[in-house]
């Protein structure tokens, strides 16, 4: 299985730097409030100076958006929409220990991350533009289709993972109690954007480590080196 981003997203967004994380054997039989506490506390601390639309990180999401033809603030970047809510809410509700673990990193980088149970992707996962044709599972059980042109990960089999992006993950994929591979992908396009998805997925990968047992494999992405492969 490979993950990766079509030749026209590079040329269209040159800016955009990517990274992945591919996890074997996980269990939701963990705890990592530890870690989600530690990620929390940098994410407060950089709130503490301004709301999450002043951060480049946000900022720059904003703008890919804009250029997609999106409003942004009514389609939000995953990571846009979770500080939102954690300045609002001062927590995040506790889903799954990978998913509390990403979010909880999403918040402290400012940066969206997409969490996939491999399972449940058909061949490999491309972030490509959509034919319009591809079905979207909601979280809520309903079936739609992306509009022509939209950015989306989509697999083998026609399925679209997540739509506008980072703006919403399909409900298929989500990560469940029985998941055992998840793929893990972290995307920006800030001046910094490279070296902080590297620190983010670094951090990431300790902390998975240490509550699963198992170092996942780790990739940095770019135009000339665009396709991360791992065996599922």
């Amino acid at each position: 299985m490979h993950f990766h981003h079509t030749d026209d997203i590079w040329r269209d967004f040159p800016k955009l730097s990517a990274g992945a994380l591919f996890i074997d054997g996980m269990g939701a039989e963990v705890s990592v409030g530890n870690h989600v506490r530690q990620f929390q506390a940098i994410a407060n601390d950089r709130l503490a100076t301004g709301s999450e639309s002043d951060l480049p990180e946000i900022q720059a999401w904003r703008r890919t958006f804009a250029r997609m033809g999106l409003k942004p603030t009514q389609y939000r970047s995953a990571s846009e929409a979770l500080l939102r809510r954690f300045r609002k809410e001062g927590n995040l509700p506790s889903i799954h220990p990978l998913i509390d673990l990403c979010n909880a990193a999403s918040l402290a980088f400012a940066i969206p991350i997409a969490v996939f149970d491999l399972a449940q992707v058909g061949g490999f996962l491309h972030v490509r533009r959509a034919l319009g044709n591809e079905s979207y599972l909601t979280f809520s059980g309903e079936l739609e289709n992306p509009e022509p042109g939209e950015v989306i990960f989509a697999d083998a089999e026609g399925r679209a993972h997540a739509r506008r992006w980072t703006n919403r993950q399909s409900g298929l994929s989500a990560i469940r109690s029985e998941t055992r591979r998840a793929l893990v992908v972290a995307e920006a396009l800030h001046e910094t954007a490279r070296a902080d998805i590297e620190g983010l997925l670094t951090a990431l990968s300790q902390a998975i480590e240490h509550s699963w047992g198992a170092r996942p494999s780790m990739a940095m992405l770019d135009r000339t080196s665009p396709r991360f492969d791992f065996s599922v």
